[in-house]
């Protein structure tokens, strides 16, 4: 069955296939890149073509519009010029900046975060969340949040040394992004200012100054970025949209 007519059979299906096809081959792609000592030299490969098939899948299918493609039809003011994704998104580099490869080890790490920035919105935000809406909004949403933010728990298994309450700190982190994100994907239709702040939050992690900071004040920033920031920004965005807005599809 191909990827057209899998789609009409069932959006769902579909998103799912996308979903397990980008982490099992992601997963081998960065054990290949790593077994050949050049960082992220097969995942770019394997994420570009990736995104060149669902981006021209999308727009060849005249899908663009549903899945985001487009301006926002709510003004940015309306959702504080995003300030409070700004804020995330830099946050990494508060303890200092230091380019953690060399050049084109460096430069490999941003092609790969800005594709994975676009698939994860696109098949997350895109792909799951629409499939899913049309049967349960509210499922649909949190389904959408928990998947950003579970994915994170494989830092518990894998080797990482983050230690659990640092581990439990960044799922709820990222569910909280994730549950901001569709928000903003669902009330203003476009899906672009998602893959921006995601590709940039991902990206800037190869300029951070890692051990600059304490443990403890890295939790303590942590901490204030959920409740201060995250949590605020979530308050604001469900008592700033309490109704659905009109997207014309």
């Amino acid at each position: 069955m191909n990827m057209t007519k899998l789609y009409r059979k069932s959006e769902i299906a579909f998103a799912i296939l996308w979903i397990v096809a980008y982490v099992v081959l992601s997963s081998l792609a960065d054990q290949v890149s790593t077994s050949i000592s050049v960082v992220k030299s097969v995942t770019n490969v394997l994420h570009i073509v990736m995104t060149l098939v669902l981006y021209f899948w999308i727009r060849n299918h005249k899908l663009s519009k549903k899945y985001g493609f487009c301006r926002s039809i709510v003004p940015a003011r309306k959702f504080l010029y995003y300030l409070p994704l700004v804020i995330i998104a830099t946050a990494s580099l508060w303890g200092g900046i230091r380019l953690q490869y060399g050049f084109p080890g460096a430069l490999m790490y941003v092609i790969s975060m800005l594709c994975v920035g676009f698939l994860e919105e696109v098949i997350f935000r895109g792909l799951l969340f629409r499939a899913m809406e049309k049967d349960n909004l509210k499922t649909a949403i949190i389904v959408s949040a928990l998947t950003f933010g579970l994915g994170h728990i494989v830092n518990l298994f894998n080797g990482s040394g983050m230690d659990p309450v640092s581990s439990l700190i960044q799922i709820v982190f990222a569910m909280l992004v994730g549950f901001v994100l569709v928000l903003i994907f669902y009330h203003g239709g476009s899906l672009i200012p998602c893959i921006v702040f995601h590709s940039a939050n991902n990206a800037l992690h190869v300029f951070e100054a890692d051990g600059l900071m304490s443990p403890q004040t890295e939790m303590i920033l942590n901490i204030v970025l959920i409740v201060g920031v995250l949590g605020a920004y979530s308050l604001y965005l469900v008592r700033a949209f309490p109704e659905r807005a009109d997207i014309r599809r």
